[in-house]
């Protein structure tokens, strides 16, 4: 887990805000599985919520 963190840390402005819209599509995309009944494991949406929240602390982060 910590090479993971040191990898994210290190990641540019333009990759993060990258990996934030690309996690939000995804978010949206479990939502709309959830509501038609098609996502098995729904922990998932709970996961996906907190990567975006990491990934939005870190640009708040840098931008001190």
């Amino acid at each position: 887990m910590a090479e993971k963190k040191v990898a994210k840390e290190s990641l540019t402005k333009e990759a993060l805000q990258s990996e934030l819209e690309n996690l939000k599509k995804e978010q949206m995309n479990l939502r709309f599985q959830h509501s038609a009944g098609q996502l098995p494991k729904t922990h998932v949406i709970r996961q996906t919520r907190r990567k975006i929240a990491r990934v939005k602390t870190q640009l708040n982060a840098a931008k001190k």
